[in-house]
């Protein structure tokens, strides 16, 4: 069976001398959600760093496309395809929207235009205020903006931790719409998400994690129908 665009594959590590992770695996297909999920304190943003290259690992690896990236910084992900969407300091609030957008083409050295226009496709108020300062932005339209400075770099896998932290329930079904739009222009998606349920519904696959084993991996419809999630992490 061919293996996914995207995998942690039985992760273990941390920070420092003490394990978060223990034998994690988290993988997504091409075009597609996966979605982490879990308590408080589960390992998902762990897990989400893991893969991108922000800890250690003492055991197990990360794929791309089939080439082993476990070795590799953070920088060299990027450039290998990857962008990562932090839960907090994820714009430039003294630049102008526009400035941070072009702030994530820092690696392109071709035109950025047509990438430009189909993020304000994409987010229609950052085109409204392209010249407004970034910290002016309402809590959403400012994820808005850290997602799509991640999108300027043309990314093969888009990474969001928590990318409805703190936004309205309306704002947050929004942000989901966007990010369904953006796997389905192909490229992979590997969210954590506190808004579990909501999640689940548009993922293609769930993860959840408990202290940093995977608990329960399935497609995202099936870990909504099963009652034993349910009842342990959707509240019923």
């Amino acid at each position: 069976m061919a293996e996914p665009f995207l995998i942690g594959d039985k992760m273990t590590g941390g920070y420092g001398p003490t394990d978060i992770l223990h034998d994690c695996t988290v993988a997504a297909e091409k075009g597609q959600i996966a979605v982490i999920v879990g308590p408080n304190g589960a390992g998902k943003s762990t897990a989400m760093k893991a893969v991108f290259g922000m800890l250690n690992l003492r055991g197990g690896s990360v794929r791309i496309d089939g080439e082993d990236i476990t070795q590799l910084s953070p920088q060299d992900r990027v450039a290998k395809g990857m962008a990562f969407v932090p839960q907090t300091n994820n714009i430039f609030t003294s630049m102008t929207v526009e400035e941070n957008l072009e702030m994530g083409a820092f690696l392109r050295r071709d035109d950025i235009t047509a990438t430009m226009e189909q993020v304000y496709d994409l987010f229609p108020i950052l085109r409204e205020k392209r010249q407004q300062a970034a910290g002016e932005l309402s809590g959403g339209q400012r994820q808005q903006v850290a997602v799509g400075r991640a999108l300027m770099t043309q990314p093969k896998v888009l990474m969001l931790d928590e990318p409805t932290a703190g936004v309205s329930p309306i704002v947050m079904d929004e942000l989901f719409d966007r990010i369904i739009e953006v796997a389905r222009a192909g490229i992979t998606i590997l969210m954590v998400e506190q808004n579990a349920r909501q999640a689940l519904e548009i993922a293609h696959m769930g993860y959840v994690l408990v202290q940093g084993r995977n608990a329960y991996t399935d497609t995202g419809k099936a870990l909504l129908a099963d009652q034993e999630v349910r009842r342990t992490f959707l509240g019923g």
